[in-house]
């Protein structure tokens, strides 16, 4: 079953790629989601065999992938509960989204080459979630990054897509730099690149020293970090973030695959496989803390000002990856993994449903151009409204056990971790500021007069996800709800939205999860975090809730009561507002730093170095003179009798001069 699991999408994607163009689009994606949706059935079986049945663990070896001195690396697929959860949420998510796009792309004229995108974007994170290996871990990591460089740059005819595409493929090669690293070093340190013989060897490698750049480190700290590395470019963590938002520019179907539960949740699933090894490097989790705190405040803070419906999901998803970072830095693994889960469910809920919103606008994106839609595309609106529910915590919501047992792991783990505190309060502010920016979402989307075409506010900036279709004009349309192709994934995923934590806490993070997980997430002897976090104080319980009733009464004042309210808060802050507005200036700091040195060293290199010297002095130099000497000699060649003469007669009167002066002594 493993296998079907895994080679169906990649089936999907050789039927869509190679025959598509023949076959046309409507059987393309009847195929493609068929089998997808045929992987997402055997992965639910697959998860509640292993995960709450009798079903075994396993590791089927398909074969030998090459053998080179000490290195052996196998094709093998890993299979227990870590993989299976993984396995569950990235082929439901994907076949929900392969079911949304037949209605979302129905005008787009290169369906097949999409659909094909999409299975093989499937094939590689399945690749990712079921390796026994490094090796093979990096190679459906590549894969990933390959194919998301490919949707998000789909519509290749635009510029900003083919530049938003160019920055996510080079931000993430400067983390898989890193994790590259990583993985030489824990080969050097165990001779092997085996999860089983890793941590089989990793106990041993603790406090082991590595002399490195002239000091001398511990081994397993250094090797942690150059792994978490790449797990902060493939997570958008803070820092390596700036590709991430910029993804918008693919279609919203690719936003939700992308941005849900798939390529941004590789680096936490990453390192929580890895537990064994994180375990017993305390100063890389204490680095993983207070990055993933960085990053959810960071991201929240953004979220407040932004137009554009689709990033302020996309900064909601690099602050929630943040959360989960933070459950896993403090020693909470399945907190990581849970949240990871739950998220997934709301978070495509939310961007399918914000593409749900561009679809009724005619592909308006700014919120500031949209406006009482709840009763032009009311079942959008519900659907929208439980995600929004579910993110900011909500009573008896996914996001309210996940993302609320992650605040509270981060306060039980501070008692003996200063990082830990950071943790708590960073998520504490967070939780405020999710709750703000996706009210505001909700209330500037949804409710109040249709805005007119020409917005306001303080941004000019106006997007627009336009299908590849042209814009026929935003004023005279009138919203209407989407078809129910694309409104039956909106229905499931919000089941998902409101059920997954309730039904699964208990296992997940409640006391059966040691029977649950089955060994497949390591805690060392001394970390009972799952235990301490149920001993805080009940008022620290409800500090999430707290936070999530003052960001709605905030947005709701802002955006319902003083709709002025807004245009005054920036009036007054101006710097404030411009600095969150424009990210901290992130990119603009990294375009003067490394992108306008590399433009300028590239032609340094090109127009000085390859033109000026090695093509002048070289081929084209030699080549040029050859010409300019023919051309001056060819004007010898006149026609005229006596120049011809007259020149025989100069090359007697130099060869008797030789030959009297110095040709014979």
């Amino acid at each position: 079953m493993i296998n079907a699991i895994v080679f169906l999408p990649l089936l999907g994607f050789l039927i869509a790629g190679v025959f598509g163009r023949a076959m046309g689009p409507r059987p393309a994606e009847i195929i493609t989601t068929s089998l997808l949706m045929l992987a997402a059935v055997f992965s639910w079986i697959t998860f509640i065999g292993v995960g709450f049945g009798h079903t075994p663990a396993s590791t089927p070896v398909l074969g030998n992938w090459m053998t080179s001195g000490a290195l052996k690396i196998d094709w093998a697929l890993r299979v227990d509960t870590l993989t299976a959860v993984m396995l569950v949420v990235v082929t439901s998510v994907s076949s929900l989204v392969h079911l949304y796009s037949i209605g979302y792309m129905h005008e787009d004229p290169s369906r097949p080459r999409f659909f094909a995108y999409l299975s093989l974007f499937t094939f590689a994170m399945l690749m990712l979630v079921t390796s026994d290996n490094l090796v093979q871990m990096f190679f459906g990591w590549e894969g990933v990054g390959l194919a998301s460089y490919l949707l998000i740059g789909f519509w290749y005819e635009k510029p900003s897509a083919n530049a938003a595409a160019m920055k996510a493929f080079v931000v993430n090669r400067v983390g898989d730099f890193g994790f590259a690293l990583g993985i030489f070093l824990v080969f050097m340190l165990t001779k092997s690149v085996t999860f089983d013989s890793i941590f089989a060897a990793a106990p041993g490698l603790a406090n082991k020293p590595i002399h490195i750049f002239g000091l001398d480190a511990d081994a397993m700290t250094v090797a942690c970090l150059l792994l978490f590395m790449g797990a902060c470019g493939k997570s958008a963590q803070f820092l390596l973030h700036t590709w991430l938002p910029d993804a918008m520019e693919g279609p919203t179907p690719v936003s939700a695959l992308i941005h849900a539960a798939t390529m941004v949740t590789a680096g936490v699933f990453m390192v929580a496989r890895l537990s064994p090894l994180f375990e017993q490097a305390p100063v890389a989790l204490t680095v993983v803390t207070v990055v993933g705190a960085t990053t959810a405040f960071f991201a929240a803070t953004v979220g407040l000002v932004q137009n554009d419906i689709k990033r302020v999901i996309a900064y909601s998803t690099c602050s929630q990856l943040g959360y989960m970072f933070v459950g896993i830095g403090v020693g909470g693994y399945a907190l990581g993994i849970f949240h990871l889960f739950t998220h997934a469910f709301f978070k495509a809920l939310l961007f399918l449903g914000a593409g749900s919103v561009i679809h009724a606008m005619h592909h308006e994106q700014d919120m500031r151009r949209m406006g009482g839609l709840r009763k032009d595309i009311p079942f959008t609106f519900w659907m929208m409204t439980i995600g929004t529910l579910a993110l900011t915590g909500f009573p008896f919501t996914a996001g309210y056990y996940s993302k609320d047992g992650i605040i509270e792991a981060a306060y039980a783990a501070s008692a003996h971790s200063s990082a830990a505190t950071y943790g708590f309060l960073a998520t504490v502010v967070a939780a405020l500021f999710t709750s703000f920016y996706s009210w505001r979402l909700v209330f500037m989307t949804f409710f109040g007069e249709r805005r007119p075409a020409g917005g306001h506010g303080h941004d000019d900036h106006a997007a627009h996800d336009d299908h590849a279709h042209g814009d026929h004009g935003h004023g005279d349309h009138q919203p209407h709800e989407s078809p129910v192709v694309m409104l039956i994934p909106l229905g499931l995923l919000a089941c998902g939205a409101v059920l997954a934590g309730l039904v699964f806490s208990g296992a997940f993070i409640g006391h059966g999860f040691e029977e649950f997980w089955k060994g497949s997430l390591f805690v060392g002897p001394e970390n009972h975090l799952l235990h301490e976090m149920h001993e805080i104080p009940a008022l620290i319980s409800y500090v999430p809730t707290l936070m999530m009733i003052i960001g709605f009464a905030v947005a709701y004042y802002m955006y319902i009561v003083d709709k002025d309210a807004p245009r005054r808060l920036a009036a007054g802050n101006p710097l404030l507002y411009r600095f969150l507005l424009n990210k901290w200036y992130f990119d603009e700091l990294y375009d003067f730093l490394f992108v306008r040195p590399a433009f300028w060293l590239g032609r340094l290199f090109w127009k000085q170095g390859d033109g000026r010297v090695i093509d002048g002095m070289g081929p084209d130099g030699v080549s040029a003179r050859v010409i300019d000497v023919a051309g001056r000699v060819v004007r010898l060649q006149t026609g005229f009798l006596y120049h011809y003469a007259f020149a025989m007669l100069i090359g007697v009167a130099a060869l008797i001069t030789w030959y009297l002066v110095g040709g014979v002594r």
